[in-house]
């Protein structure tokens, strides 16, 4: 019976965001200062990122621009490599893996170094401002200090700490502008004329710090792998006094006797930008210009139109009267006493989405777009076999839609250079990117075969930008996206071989991402023919550009030859005889039982080609999958399981992994294996800090709550017990253009409302009964 919902039909029903910030703070807070970068507080605006340790005597505030990369474009393919590729097939076909990965080694990767050095380049730290406060004249490395606090406000972006000193109560604050485009610290004392410090700029290399009258300035140029003259940047500094005066000195600029000090940090780089010195002087000049409170306000105001979009309450949050540090401690020791973590951490995540994510830049990296070192970890670089897919994993259903826009640009700039890549290595139509890619489009293999051409990074990405159409119906973006997603299906479809054992047309050669398994002869290789991931995301393309080819009424001839090679690719998943899904086309051994990666179940989550309900065999066999690889590992691997697990339906083991997503840690050594946790600013540790490991699980928590790739909508689909008491969510987004608000009791729904820009009917699964309903008009 076909219903339209009329729910919630009273204003008490729609419980806003304010009640829900009385309930539940979303803040963040500590009575210390950090002693440590991964205690400090990421502030961002999708451009420009800060992150304040709140010291007493001395504060650090880490400066970063999103664009400041080393390196530059390069051409590193091999153009010689595809006419050894019929070597390289006929070793996989004769079984001679290992050999087949040696002459890959030598002679089908990347030339030159790869991803070890420039020009292939690194994310940067910007600079470090330094503050130096002096207290009644003393140099104060060993002020005493009061009443301290620190916080960071996710509703409103902003940072902010206290703490007394000799009966002055001194007062910090934070922000990022989403107005004028600055970075702002306010410095204020609550008495006249007992500020007094110095402000100083810095960076470890290629940086030199100056002042202009009362400006303090850094520019630099980064190397750039090949002459040393490559991307440029400025920072300008200045600040503006409520009484006292203002000097330079040793390139720094130094307070006496104010009462409150705002200093304004204008940043840019020559990134697509050749006018970036003037730009960054002009939004400087208006940011001063505009009123505190103002420019506060309209911050706030511009931030709120994305966050306030979901709301969250889960229940009784009994420990928000701890700093968050102890409260991560306790909900590690007893997490069911704190059902507001879960809350605050999810809307960590969307909020650390929006302050790293803007429209027209690049989208967050490794480490969103925050660093403080030269030589960032891993080059923070885009690595295209989860993690920047795993970086935009939650935006769609946390009503954050447009944050994905970013990394459809980058897709679409690794078209050409992946058109070369596809005809250097393997003589192919269309284009391929490998494992690893950058601002400079980077799409050769890397530069060791056991990890390097693994190619299912650009299908992976073709997944993230049709999901977007998924969940927004737009056509004209369909429209747009269409020669990527047809490019990329065109590679796979000029690629495929047919395996002489099954008869099934596979990639070759292929591995599944960054793992090994024994051969026969007791040797390993990584590399394979037909890794499951590829399997599943060549089916996954190809279903959906022929999709999309029936949407918009093109390619007939291109679609039905898709849909004939659909019948030849090997099933979504292979049952191995101990009911575990194969991670290759041979039943190999693995070397590692609980290696990080789990790729073989990409048909799991993102894509839906294993489902409860569709393939209840592969679905079964992917629970006994992840039961034998465990539920350790870092941080983005056990945010992968907690999506795993909430796609079968199991919600106590989602948020058993959860739990385990939470243990405080504050290493930072490069783990490839378990370890994980969370630093006491909540974000997530590999170690070292990697920022996949918050948005994957805050997709996670979605998931849990609500799913919708199935064909219908499904409300709860795997509470935990934990969260089954009561709770309510507004403002969820699902595929077909629906925002969708509940409320439960028991684990039941109680009231529900679907909502969309075009009313139609839909099918809902609502405590276990499949109903059809009609949208209301949004």
């Amino acid at each position: 019976m076909i219903r339209r919902v009329f729910l919630f039909t009273t204003a008490c029903l729609f419980v806003i965001n304010a009640c829900f910030a009385q309930q539940q703070p979303l803040k963040l807070w500590y009575d210390k200062p950090a002693q440590v970068w991964e205690e400090t507080l990421p502030l961002g605006n999708g451009r420009l990122g800060m992150m304040p340790d709140g010291g007493v005597s001395t504060e650090n505030i880490v400066l970063n621009d999103i664009t400041l990369w080393s390196g530059s474009q390069q051409d590193a393919n091999n153009y010689e490599a595809y006419k050894v590729l019929p070597q390289i097939r006929k070793l996989l076909f004769e079984g001679r893996n290992d050999e087949a990965q040696e002459l890959i080694n030598k002679d089908f990767i990347c030339k030159g170094k790869g991803s070890e050095g420039v020009p292939f380049g690194c994310f940067q730290v910007l600079a470090s401002l330094s503050i130096k406060f002096k207290y009644n004249g003393d140099d104060n490395s060993s002020v005493q200090f009061k009443n301290y606090e620190r916080e960071l406000l996710l509703n409103k972006a902003t940072a902010k700490c206290t703490y007394v000193v000799n009966g002055v109560t001194y007062t910090r604050e934070y922000f990022t502008s989403f107005g004028s485009d600055v970075s702002i610290v306010k410095l204020s004392a609550d008495k006249p004329g007992k500020l007094n410090c110095s402000i100083a700029i810095s960076r470890p290399e290629r940086g030199t710090a100056t002042t202009i009258g009362n400006e303090l300035l850094l520019s630099g140029q980064l190397d750039n792998g090949t002459d040393g003259n490559g991307m440029k940047y400025i920072t300008r500094v200045k600040t503006e006094l409520k009484d006292g005066a203002i000097s330079i000195s040793n390139n720094e600029l130094v307070i006496k006797d104010a009462t409150e000090a705002i200093i304004y940090i204008s940043a840019g780089t020559n990134f697509k930008d050749a006018s970036f010195k003037q730009k960054t002087e002009t939004i400087l000049n208006t940011a001063i210009k505009t009123p505190y409170a103002v420019e506060k306000q309209w911050h706030i105001t511009n931030f709120q139109k994305l966050f306030n979009r979901v709301s969250v309450n889960l229940g009784n949050a009994n420990n928000t009267t701890e700093t968050t540090d102890k409260r991560l401690i306790s909900f590690h020791n007893n997490p069911d006493a704190d059902k507001g973590l879960p809350v605050l951490f999810f809307q960590f995540g969307r909020y650390l989405s929006i302050c790293s994510t803007r429209v027209g830049l690049l989208p967050p990296n490794l480490q969103g777009l925050w660093a403080n070192q030269i030589h960032t970890p891993w080059n923070g670089d885009y690595h295209l076999d989860i993690n920047v897919q795993m970086n935009h994993w939650p935006l769609e259903v946390a009503n954050l839609s447009e944050l994905n826009l970013p990394l459809v640009e980058l897709v679409r700039g690794l078209i050409k250079n992946g058109e070369k890549t596809a005809k250097a290595y393997y003589n192919a139509d269309g284009w391929i990117a490998h494992v690893i890619t950058n601002p400079w489009h980077f799409t050769e293999p890397g530069e060791g075969a056991s990890w390097g051409v693994t190619k299912s990074g650009s299908g992976w990405l073709c997944d993230n930008i049709w999901q977007h159409y998924e969940f927004t119906n737009d056509k004209k973006y369909l429209e747009s996206i269409y020669p990527i997603l047809k490019g990329s299906a065109q590679f796979y479809n000029s690629i495929l071989v047919k395996d002489p054992k099954t008869g099934w047309q596979v990639t070759s050669p292929s591995s599944s991402p960054e793992n090994t398994f024994y051969m026969p002869n007791g040797k390993t290789a990584s590399i394979c023919i037909g890794a499951t991931i590829d399997n599943q995301i060549i089916r996954e393309l190809f279903n959906n550009v022929i999709t999309a080819s029936k949407i918009l009424g093109k390619d007939i001839a291109f679609r039905n030859e898709l849909s004939a090679k659909l019948k030849e690719l090997p099933p979504p998943g292979i049952i191995a005889k101990d009911g575990r899904i194969q991670e290759w086309l041979e039943d190999y051994k693995e070397t590692d039982q609980q290696h990080r990666h789990v790729s073989h179940l990409y048909g799991l989550y993102p894509a839906s080609l294993i489902t409860t309900d569709g393939t209840p065999d592969l679905a079964e066999a992917a629970k006994k999958t992840l039961n034998v690889r465990g539920d350790d590992g870092p941080s983005w691997s056990i945010a992968y399981k907690i999506l795993f697990w909430a796609r079968l339906h199991d919600g106590n083991r989602a948020y058993k992994l959860y739990k385990e997503l939470m243990k405080p840690t504050l290493r930072t050594d490069m783990n490839y294996g378990s370890g994980g946790g969370i630093y006491p600013n909540l974000l997530s540790a590999g170690p070292p800090f990697q920022i996949d490991g918050n948005f994957g699980a805050a997709a996670g928590i979605g998931e849990m709550l609500i799913q919708s790739h199935a064909g219908y909508i499904e409300l709860l689909p795997a509470i935990p017990d934990s969260w089954k008491q009561s709770g309510e969510v507004k403002g969820l987004r699902a595929r077909g253009n629906f925002t969708v608000d509940m409320k439960w009791k028991d684990g039941k729904i109680t009231t529900y409302r679907v909502t969309s820009s075009s009313p139609r009917k839909v099918k809902i699964m609502i405590n276990g009964k499949m109903k059809e309903i009609t949208a209301e008009k949004a």
